[in-house]
């Protein structure tokens, strides 16, 4: 089956949808948390370390999550799957490095934005037709420019986790963009 049928593109852009506004309503959280709890944090914590683990990890989750959904069994889902083996890997690392240093952390974290930007941005591409990707392959984009300025920063022993919580904070935007896009599409294709 293809995405191309119209009634599958529809299905798989409401799962998307919903997809996306769960990402966004989760990134705030989070970015939320950090701000409050440790966006200054020079020093490792306990704290600190859950959080930067949890994103990733909820990372994965939610593109197993799409890849789930996506109808198109017959297309080649190399991205996704790098993304999801990225994300559990830096995981782990950020458990590790992000209990010794926090400009480890942020190096880690902006290793991963690139490794991870790529794909969604290869995704996003794919996944046009199903609608709301623009703003996807934005965040991509983006995604790979932060992470570089994140892996310099962290690599000069610099950087603040209010670094990557922002720039988590814009993805959530974009997610919502997303979410709002495929919202408005069903009722344009009914008039």
């Amino acid at each position: 089956m293809t995405v191309t049928d119209s009634s599958t593109a529809l299905s798989y852009g409401r799962a998307l949808r919903k997809l996306y506004f769960t990402r966004f309503a989760f990134a705030i959280l989070w970015v939320g948390i950090v701000f409050a709890t440790s966006a200054s944090a020079s020093e490792p914590s306990a704290l600190l370390t859950t959080l930067l683990v949890l994103y990733p990890l909820f990372d994965a989750a939610a593109v197993l999550w799409q890849l789930r959904a996506d109808p198109d069994k017959e297309r080649p889902k190399a991205a996704e799957w790098t993304n999801v083996v990225a994300s559990a890997a830096v995981a782990v690392a950020l458990g590790v490095v992000s209990s010794i240093s926090v400009a480890g952390a942020v190096a880690v974290w902006g290793l991963w934005a690139i490794v991870a930007g790529v794909p969604q941005f290869v995704a996003a591409i794919r996944n046009r037709r199903s609608g709301g990707q623009v703003a996807q392959m934005l965040s991509g984009g983006i995604s790979v420019l932060a992470g570089a300025a994140f892996l310099f920063q962290g690599l000069q022993g610099g950087g603040m986790i209010s670094g990557p919580a922002g720039y988590a904070g814009v993805g959530a935007v974009f997610f919502l963009i997303s979410a709002i896009r495929l919202s408005a599409k069903p009722k344009a294709q009914a008039a």
